[in-house]
């Protein structure tokens, strides 16, 4: 069976590499390997989130606690640091290898208020001004609908969770599962590059 992004620990080769990439208006230099989720480039579909959705006016909120759902190498976190340096991030993965990138690009980039933990370890009471993701939707339907089930509950009252995903990967079916099943306004934000940023309301 092949590896996953979603594996926890990769069996592929840890060696480290770097690129330069545009995040939050900077050109960074950041670290990647092999065995976590688009490890050469900041994908198509996280490129759209972070186009998509930054608003001077809103988006981020410039404090508060704010959660990056799948972080990989950390494009997501990191951009949220830079757009909002008072604001907590948690940054959350399975793979531990994009775990540990994630934390030594957050270290590098000197974002002290980004961190990069394991799902379990983000403690139980915290709520999130807004969630951020490009959800894993090749995980499947039944773990996808778990995971947020999971975390699109975590919202504070009023707070936005901006998912990016691919039309023909069915974006449309969950922006109707999300209302449906969990209750929960779900809007389109954006349709760009052939995927959707749907907005959920806490």
């Amino acid at each position: 069976m092949s590896e996953h992004y979603f594996t926890a620990a990769p069996a592929s080769p840890a060696e480290r590499r770097t690129m330069t990439v545009d995040l939050a208006g900077h050109r960074v230099t950041v670290h990647s390997a092999g065995g976590i989720f688009s490890p050469d480039r900041v994908d198509v579909g996280t490129s759209v989130l972070l186009r998509e959705v930054p608003d001077p006016r809103r988006n981020p909120p410039p404090t508060g606690t704010l959660l990056d759902l799948g972080c990989g190498w950390g494009p997501v976190a990191l951009a949220l640091g830079l757009l909002s340096p008072d604001a907590d991030v948690f940054a959350v993965d399975v793979n531990e290898r994009a775990l540990d990138l994630a934390r030594a690009n957050a270290s590098s980039l000197g974002l002290k208020r980004v961190q990069v933990c394991r799902p379990d370890e983000v403690p139980a009471q915290v709520r999130f001004a807004q969630i951020w993701s490009n959800p894993p939707i090749r995980v499947g339907k039944a773990i996808l609908h778990d995971l947020l089930r999971t975390w699109l509950p975590r919202l504070e009252p009023g707070g936005t969770a901006y998912l990016v995903v691919q039309k023909n990967l069915g974006s449309d079916s969950l922006q109707r599962w999300i209302a449906t099943d969990l209750g929960m306004p779900c809007e389109r934000h954006a349709t760009s590059r052939g995927f959707r940023v749907l907005a959920v309301t806490g």
